[in-house]
């Protein structure tokens, strides 16, 4: 028993040791609301300063991180300037668009098997070249019923699945890359705080310029390889979730 102990003493360490260290990080957090994350860099195109502003007007102002260049001239017609007559809808990255997210899923499923199979075999010799004497007295047993045999056997089952879902959200993403065909990579993330609960909303994916509205928006179905991520964390979010040592027990408890 010592030997096993010894063994299995380095395994079990890191597992009592892990949730610890989380522990002693909430604990920090006693008292306080949860941080909100930093607004990440936003990449940007290059635009030309109108020739109207205080600075030079061979001047360029970026959001993109890195050097800036000189404007090759200061033109009326101004790059990356919105015109009375140029469409508005997102189309470059730095470009932002609406997200509407209309999620109202229900599926109901239900299987049925049944199955049942009988069978009876019977086999006997009444005489076997008068062998039957001698066996009957030998062993016993009547050569006129051998083998008598009845099987049977029965299996049914049943399952029903359920499900429901509804999320109505409308959310400010970010174009973060254009595709080599002109499909549009955009990002958006939201967070609100309410009091000690942290709410957080992030939509990624793919969208047609084809299927941006004339309002610069977008249904969440005409995205594609989304990923909807709709969670929170706080003093709600912790009361709802099992203690570490009870997801410990449920993992490694055999039983």
């Amino acid at each position: 028993m010592k030997g096993i102990a010894r063994h299995l003493l380095p395994c079990l360490l890191p597992i009592l040791v892990l949730p610890g260290c989380g522990t002693m990080g909430r604990l920090s957090h006693v008292g306080r609301p949860p941080t909100m994350s930093d607004m990440g860099a936003v990449e940007s195109p290059t635009i030309e300063q109108s020739i109207a502003a205080r600075t030079p007007p061979h001047a360029i102002v970026s959001t993109a991180v890195g050097p800036t260049t000189s404007a090759p001239s200061a033109s009326l017609f101004r790059t990356g300037a919105g015109a009375l007559f140029q469409d508005q809808r997102a189309s470059q990255i730095g470009d932002i668009l609406t997200i509407k997210v209309n999620i109202a899923d229900k599926a109901d499923m239900g299987n049925s098997t049944s199955r049942s199979r009988d069978g009876s075999e019977s086999a006997g010799a009444g005489s076997l070249f008068g062998l039957e004497k001698v066996i009957k007295k030998a062993v016993g047993v009547d050569t006129a019923s051998l083998v008598d045999s009845t099987s049977k056997s029965k299996n049914s089952g049943a399952g029903t699945t359920s499900r429901s879902e509804t999320v109505n959200m409308t959310i400010a993403a970010v174009v973060t890359g254009v595709l080599p065909n002109g499909n549009l990579v955009i990002r958006g993330r939201q967070e609100t705080r309410v009091n000690f609960e942290l709410r957080e909303l992030i939509v990624t994916g793919i969208v047609r310029p084809q299927d941006i509205a004339r309002d610069n928006s977008v249904q969440h179905s005409q995205i594609a390889e989304a990923r909807i991520s709709y969670g929170g964390k706080g003093q709600l979010t912790d009361a709802q979730q099992a203690r570490w040592g009870q997801q410990l027990l449920d993992i490694l408890s055999p039983f």
